[in-house]
């Protein structure tokens, strides 16, 4: 029997790769796998619909808007304007002065948005401390209530007046208690304040990856007598790496779309003297107030 060519062998399984890579891929060959896959796409439809719906035509949209010269008024036809829009915005100082305002509220909030969460979550794992549950749903309560009552109670307890935070500073003795919500130099540590009553699903996030980890790794750092620092350094930030990183990401995005707090408080002017005039609070004062 003749030989067959290593090169005509090698064209031969090429061509099935591509047709086995190309084919329609199956739902399954036995009755039950394709039973299981239709089901699997019912339930995953709704999810389906509200990411196209409600995210993706809406970005899709808002980039063909864009590039037209809609507004709410609508004086003139609608036409196509190219990147008119955008140079006028980057033209625009406001612009640059907001996005400022934006990273350096990024760099003050987001150490404070990652390591708070995860602190009172190594307290909330410690083998010492009782009622866990307890504690772990006090946390976690005051991220379902409505942020908008969260901010205005805040408001009120922050008051320069009447506000119990300088109520009790009026008590320690401090005759001219700060302002806070009106001091530039303090505004950003009030508002990353005000942030805080919303870290409980950070807290549970990472109260989450720390019971994921095995306790052998502790047992073994144990044995090799290293201390409590030893252990959070060696054993417990390198396993908590994931879930570390996947708040860093969460908390860049939540940041920089910093919106609802200076909106509700200080109504999108900007107060105080434009350290709370945020990129995101400019888009929405230029959509909806301003239609130049």
């Amino acid at each position: 029997m003749a030989a067959i060519p290593l090169r005509q062998l090698d064209q031969a399984g090429a061509r099935g790769r591509a047709r086995r890579f190309f084919r329609r891929p199956s739902l399954g060959r036995s009755a039950l796998a394709r039973n299981e896959a239709k089901w699997g796409l019912i339930f995953l439809a709704p999810w389906l619909f509200g990411l196209f719906a409600f995210t993706l035509l809406p970005m899709v949209a808002s980039l063909i808007f864009s590039l037209t010269n809609l507004s709410l008024e609508q004086a003139q036809p609608l036409r196509f304007v190219g990147l008119d829009n955008f140079a006028r915005m980057f033209a625009d100082h406001t612009t640059w002065d907001s996005l400022g305002v934006t990273l350096r509220f990024v760099a003050f909030n987001l150490p404070i948005a990652i390591i708070i969460p995860f602190v009172v979550a190594l307290v909330l794992n410690s083998k010492y401390l009782r009622g866990v549950a307890i504690f772990r749903t006090l946390f976690f309560l005051p991220y379902v209530i409505p942020f908008v009552s969260g901010v205005l109670a805040w408001q009120g307890m922050l008051n320069l007046e009447t506000g119990w935070l300088n109520e009790f500073l009026r008590l320690l003795g401090v005759q001219n208690p700060p302002n806070w919500l009106q001091d530039q130099t303090l505004i950003y540590p009030s508002l990353a304040f005000i942030g805080l009553w919303g870290i409980g699903a950070g807290v549970i996030v990472n109260l989450a990856g720390l019971k994921g980890i095995p306790t052998e790794l502790y047992d073994a750092a144990r044995i090799d007598g290293a201390g409590w620092w030893a252990t959070l350094r060696n054993v417990t930030l390198p396993m908590m790496s994931p879930v570390i990183f996947y708040s860093l990401i969460l908390g860049i995005v939540d940041v920089l779309q910093y919106f609802l707090v200076p909106l509700v408080r200080y109504n999108g002017t900007g107060e105080p003297g434009g350290s709370t005039l945020f990129f995101n609070l400019l888009l929405c004062t230029q959509a909806f107030n301003f239609q130049s």
